[in-house]
C-alpha cells in the first residue's frame, strides 16, 4: 500500500519537474516568437518557477494528508506512539520483576 502511495508521490512530482522544463521550453519559443527580451522571458520563467514550487508544495501536502489517512485507516500506529507504548512496556515489566516473589537477593 505505501509503496503505491510512494509511486503516486513520484509520479506527481515529475510530472511537476516535466511541466518545469516546458516551462523553459515555451519560455525560449515566446522570446523568439514574440521578441521577447532576456529580462522578460526571465520574468515569465520565474512566474513559472514560484508557480511549480507552490504545485510541489501542494502535492507533498495532499501526499502526506493521503498517507496519514491511510495509516489510520489499516490501524498502523505512528512510530512516536508506539516508542512511547514500548517505555511503558519496559517500565511495567520491570516493576514486575522487582515485585516477584524470590527476585529479592
Amino acid at each position: 500500500m505505501f509503496e503505491l502511495l510512494e509511486k503516486a508521490l513520484l509520479t506527481g512530482l515529475g510530472a511537476v519537474s516535466m511541466t518545469q522544463k516546458k516551462a523553459e521550453e515555451l519560455v525560449t519559443e515566446m522570446k523568439e516568437k514574440y521578441k521577447l527580451s532576456e529580462e522578460e522571458g526571465k520574468a515569465i520563467l520565474d512566474k513559472i518557477q514560484v508557480m511549480a514550487k507552490d504545485s510541489r508544495e501542494r502535492i507533498t501536502e495532499i501526499a502526506e494528508n493521503e498517507v496519514k489517512k491511510v495509516i489510520e485507516r489499516i490501524g498502523l500506529v505512528p512510530r512516536d506512539e508506539f516508542d512511547r507504548l514500548q517505555k511503558r512496556v519496559e517500565a511495567l515489566e520491570s516493576t514486575l520483576t522487582e515485585n516477584e516473589p524470590g527476585s529479592e537477593c
